[in-house]
């Protein structure tokens, strides 16, 4: 009979495998020792498929007993349950005991096959020979756009055309905690509690004081417009009661 694939199936791992309906009960569970961990002394196999529903995978003789006395079907299930007790079971989940690998920064230099070689072959990011200058044009159209817009520090504004965000520009400048930024972002105390922060980024506080209530937000200047923009007031429209 041609081999058959099934589905071995324990707590601590799941794989297709290939068995042959002529290896006895004994031969399975020592071809699943490496696959699920068990020992085959402590293995209690049960064998579930769509027709026959879930039949125990046992003899007498286990030495005698072969597999195509049972129901095998193509990608039937073999379940394998661990007899020992939790105390005496391998936890293969648990990495805490395991000696992690540490590459260090001049062995990752001299690789030929990472992320950093490839980017030094394309140039790209820091290996750029213009990245000095692509930065310092981004620098400059940041800060032209605040020049542009008016933006200073006290004045009123809403952000991104959206009159919902009002409030007031209370910081103009670089925002080191931002990955990857350069140049301006302009920080606004938001009328209402709909931005992101309290004004402060990590460890940085830019303005005011902590606050559980997300009025801060930090934005690019392009999407500021400076303006006499008076804070909502939600009663205005109310008819009388």
């Amino acid at each position: 009979m041609a081999d058959i694939p099934l589905r071995v199936i324990s707590e601590n791992s799941s794989s297709e495998r290939r068995v042959t309906p002529s290896w006895s009960i004994s031969q399975l569970k020592r071809k699943l020792e490496p696959v699920t961990g068990i020992p085959p002394s402590s293995q209690r196999i049960s064998l579930k498929t769509p027709s026959n529903g879930t039949v125990a995978v046992e003899a007498a003789d286990e030495d005698a007993a072969p597999l195509s006395d049972f129901p095998l079907s193509a990608y039937a299930e073999l379940h394998i349950i661990d007899l020992r007790p939790v105390s005496a079971r391998l936890n293969l989940n648990d990495t805490s005991g395991v000696e992690k690998y540490v590459m260090s920064a001049e062995e990752y230099e001299q690789k030929s096959d990472s992320v950093l070689a490839w980017k030094k072959a394309e140039k790209l990011g820091r290996f750029n020979p213009n990245a000095p200058s692509l930065e310092k044009a981004k620098i400059d159209g940041f800060n032209s756009e605040v020049k542009a817009r008016g933006i200073e520090v006290g004045k009123r504004c809403r952000v991104g055309g959206d009159d919902s965000r009002r409030g007031e520009i209370k910081y103009v400048g670089e925002v080191k905690e931002i990955p990857g930024s350069i140049g301006a972002w302009v920080g606004v105390h938001l009328d209402e509690p709909v931005g992101k922060n309290d004004g402060s980024i990590g460890s940085t506080r830019y303005w005011g004081s902590e606050s559980t209530l997300k009025h801060g937000v930090f934005v690019r200047p392009e999407r500021i417009e400076v303006g006499e923009w008076p804070a909502l007031d939600d009663l205005e429209d109310m008819e009388e009661i």
